[in-house]
Protein backbone atom coordinates (compact mmCIF):
# COMPACT_ATOMS: atom_id res chain seq x y z
CA UNK A 1 0.00 0.00 0.00
CA UNK A 2 1.48 3.39 -1.21
CA UNK A 3 1.91 5.79 2.03
CA UNK A 4 -0.61 8.05 -0.01
CA UNK A 5 -3.10 5.66 0.40
CA UNK A 6 -1.99 4.86 3.74
CA UNK A 7 -2.41 8.38 4.69
CA UNK A 8 -5.66 9.01 2.80
CA UNK A 9 -7.34 5.78 4.71
CA UNK A 10 -6.28 7.40 7.95
CA UNK A 11 -7.66 10.77 7.23
CA UNK A 12 -10.59 9.51 6.14
CA UNK A 13 -10.71 7.20 9.42
CA UNK A 14 -10.33 10.22 11.06
CA UNK A 15 -12.67 12.14 9.72
CA UNK A 16 -15.23 9.21 9.80
CA UNK A 17 -14.77 9.37 13.76
CA UNK A 18 -15.08 13.38 14.22
CA UNK A 19 -18.26 13.20 12.15
CA UNK A 20 -20.02 10.39 14.21
CA UNK A 21 -18.78 12.58 17.12
CA UNK A 22 -20.40 15.75 16.16
CA UNK A 23 -23.55 13.35 15.01
CA UNK A 24 -23.80 12.14 18.43
CA UNK A 25 -23.84 15.33 19.72
CA UNK A 26 -26.42 16.89 17.91
CA UNK A 27 -28.91 14.56 19.88
CA UNK A 28 -27.68 17.04 22.94
CA UNK A 29 -28.72 20.29 21.01
CA UNK A 30 -32.03 21.54 21.54
CA UNK A 31 -34.07 23.96 19.25
CA UNK A 32 -37.28 25.52 19.46
CA UNK A 33 -40.04 26.00 16.93
CA UNK A 34 -42.81 28.42 17.19
CA UNK A 35 -46.07 29.19 15.14
CA UNK A 36 -49.45 31.23 15.56
CA UNK A 37 -47.23 34.17 17.15
CA UNK A 38 -45.92 31.67 20.06
CA UNK A 39 -49.09 30.53 20.94
CA UNK A 40 -47.39 26.69 19.97
CA UNK A 41 -44.19 25.64 20.84
CA UNK A 42 -42.20 22.74 20.08
CA UNK A 43 -39.01 21.64 21.48
CA UNK A 44 -36.64 19.28 19.84
CA UNK A 45 -32.83 18.00 19.52
CA UNK A 46 -31.41 19.22 16.32
CA UNK A 47 -31.15 15.47 15.31
CA UNK A 48 -34.91 15.26 15.32
CA UNK A 49 -36.35 14.18 17.88
CA UNK A 50 -39.61 15.88 19.25
CA UNK A 51 -39.38 16.49 22.87
CA UNK A 52 -42.46 18.47 23.98
CA UNK A 53 -45.17 20.59 22.29
CA UNK A 54 -46.58 23.26 23.95
CA UNK A 55 -50.01 24.99 23.52
CA UNK A 56 -51.21 27.93 24.78
CA UNK A 57 -54.38 27.65 26.91
CA UNK A 58 -55.70 30.54 24.80
CA UNK A 59 -55.84 28.75 21.51
CA UNK A 60 -58.30 25.96 23.58
CA UNK A 61 -60.58 28.09 24.94
CA UNK A 62 -64.42 28.01 22.91
CA UNK A 63 -63.15 25.55 20.26
CA UNK A 64 -64.74 25.70 17.67
CA UNK A 65 -64.56 22.45 14.27
CA UNK A 66 -62.97 25.22 12.26
CA UNK A 67 -60.61 25.73 14.82
CA UNK A 68 -59.27 22.27 15.30
CA UNK A 69 -58.15 22.44 11.52
CA UNK A 70 -56.15 25.34 12.01
CA UNK A 71 -54.83 23.73 15.52
CA UNK A 72 -53.24 21.37 13.56
CA UNK A 73 -52.07 23.10 11.00
CA UNK A 74 -50.02 25.56 13.78
CA UNK A 75 -48.90 22.49 15.24
CA UNK A 76 -47.30 21.25 12.04
CA UNK A 77 -45.93 24.68 11.44
CA UNK A 78 -44.29 24.77 14.28
CA UNK A 79 -42.98 21.06 14.48
CA UNK A 80 -41.50 21.94 10.87
CA UNK A 81 -39.79 25.35 12.24
CA UNK A 82 -38.29 23.14 15.21
CA UNK A 83 -37.00 20.60 12.82
CA UNK A 84 -35.70 23.13 9.91
CA UNK A 85 -33.29 25.10 13.08
CA UNK A 86 -32.28 21.36 13.98
CA UNK A 87 -31.02 21.17 10.34
CA UNK A 88 -29.51 24.70 10.58
CA UNK A 89 -27.42 22.73 13.64
CA UNK A 90 -27.01 20.05 11.93
CA UNK A 91 -25.36 21.63 8.68
CA UNK A 92 -23.29 24.15 11.26
CA UNK A 93 -22.04 20.80 13.17
CA UNK A 94 -21.37 18.90 10.01
CA UNK A 95 -20.91 21.42 7.41
CA UNK A 96 -16.93 21.97 7.93
CA UNK A 97 -16.37 18.00 8.33
CA UNK A 98 -18.46 16.58 5.66
CA UNK A 99 -16.71 19.78 3.14
CA UNK A 100 -13.33 18.40 4.54
CA UNK A 101 -13.85 15.28 2.91
CA UNK A 102 -13.28 16.28 -1.01
CA UNK A 103 -10.31 17.11 0.29
CA UNK A 104 -8.94 13.61 0.27
CA UNK A 105 -9.30 13.13 -3.50
CA UNK A 106 -12.07 10.25 -3.34
CA UNK A 107 -14.20 10.16 -5.72
CA UNK A 108 -17.91 11.32 -4.88
CA UNK A 109 -16.60 12.76 -2.11
CA UNK A 110 -15.59 16.43 -4.01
Amino acid sequence: MSKDLQRMMKEAQKMAAQMQKAQESLAEVEVEGTAGGGAIKVRATADGHILSVTLDPDLLTDVEEDDVEMIGDTITAAVNDALGKGREAQEQAMGPLAGGMGGLGLPGLG
